[in-house]
């Protein structure tokens, strides 16, 4: 059985103290990474310098002891890579050139294209394989076409996904040429981080919630699927979590469906619920509401210690049911992992 506490989880093992990392752990509401942004430039400068991006990977490792460090990158480098524009605007977000019609389209390039583009992540990633702790597992991640095609086309983020979701009703060859060479590139992006050193890799799908029905089957399933099949056929032994956040029922069954080896939860479902329907099927990641980070106290420790509980009877790894805010307390972050291993 794997040693580290995370891949053990991931293999199927129940443990008595689950391991913990934390969606965007290496963030603005440290700051020490505060600090490091501000010498980086910006965003994107950090993003693609490899030595800082291994250093605020690794500052909530030092601070925390997290069992697993997340790559510090964004799920818009691959689209960029591709050839689309991407910028970030302070205070409102990322910036994309849009993708609304066949002309838009001839101008991005190809699957074989990416590489020397993000060549700077995988560097991070080669980085952080030799300086993390031995027991600390690496995570990779990139987002999931459909998450990653709503910013392409409405370039930028959108509350309800809209353009997106008209470009898919409108001109569906276009949208699907979209999904497939986001589906390509996502496979070659992750095979190169595991190449690099990543011992897992992580499917954010954050916009899964809003396709129903056979969109969510031929839009977050099965890219879940093509891409989980082939990098199971290229790297066997690497383990895949996969986030089709605010999937609601659609969380039933998606680990055997996609052939990933956990399933993330959101918050929105509860740990009883997912502990009966969607932990049965294997190991789950999550969910502890993000704004408990914010507010701490004893409703944090509470629910930290209801979700251990629930979850008890499986494989089971500690997480926010979304990524941490900026607005976040680190005081808060060392409660809820102490009240995770001390009970």
């Amino acid at each position: 059985m794997a040693q580290k506490t995370i891949l053990r989880a991931l293999a199927g093992e129940t443990q008595d103290v689950p391991p913990i990392w934390m969606m965007r752990q290496a963030g603005r509401y440290l700051p020490e990474y505060r600090a490091t942004r501000a010498e980086a430039g910006d965003f994107l400068k950090l993003c693609y310098n490899p030595e800082l991006a291994a250093e605020v990977t690794l500052q909530p490792i030092r601070r925390y002891g997290f069992d697993a460090a997340i790559l510090f990158a964004d799920i818009l480098l691959l689209p960029q890579a591709l050839g689309a524009d991407l910028w970030f605007v302070t205070g409102e977000g990322p910036r994309l050139s849009t993708i609304t019609s066949d002309a838009d389209f001839a101008k991005l390039g190809t699957k074989d294209d990416i590489h020397k583009t993000l060549n700077p992540v995988y560097e991070t990633v080669k980085i952080l394989s030799k300086e993390l702790p031995k027991e600390t597992t690496l995570i990779g991640f990139a987002g999931m076409p459909w998450t990653v095609a709503t910013y392409m086309i409405a370039g930028r983020g959108t509350p309800d996904q809209g353009p997106a979701h008209a470009l898919k009703a409108e001109n569906r060859p276009l949208f699907d040429k979209v999904m497939d060479i986001l589906t390509e590139g996502t496979i070659e992006y992750l095979s190169m981080q595991i190449e690099a050193g990543a011992e897992v890799v992580k499917l954010f799908d954050s916009w899964a919630g809003s396709l129903k029905g056979e969109d969510f089957d031929r839009y977050a399933l099965e890219p879940a699927q093509k891409i989980t099949a082939e990098l199971k056929a290229r790297h066997p032994n690497t383990p895949i979590i996969g986030f089709p956040r605010e999937a609601g029922e659609r969380y039933i069954g998606f680990g055997k469906a996609t052939g990933v080896d956990c399933v993330a939860l959101d918050n929105s479902v509860s740990p009883e619920w997912a502990a009966s329907n969607v932990q049965v099927d294997g190991c789950v990641q999550g969910n502890l509401k993000s704004s408990h980070m914010v507010t701490g106290g004893q409703d944090l420790v509470n629910e930290t210690r209801a979700i251990v509980k629930a979850f008890s009877g499986g494989p089971h790894i500690f997480n926010l049911g979304h990524g941490i805010t900026p607005d976040a307390d680190p005081e808060n972050v060392q409660l809820m992992i102490d009240t995770v291993r001390n009970g």
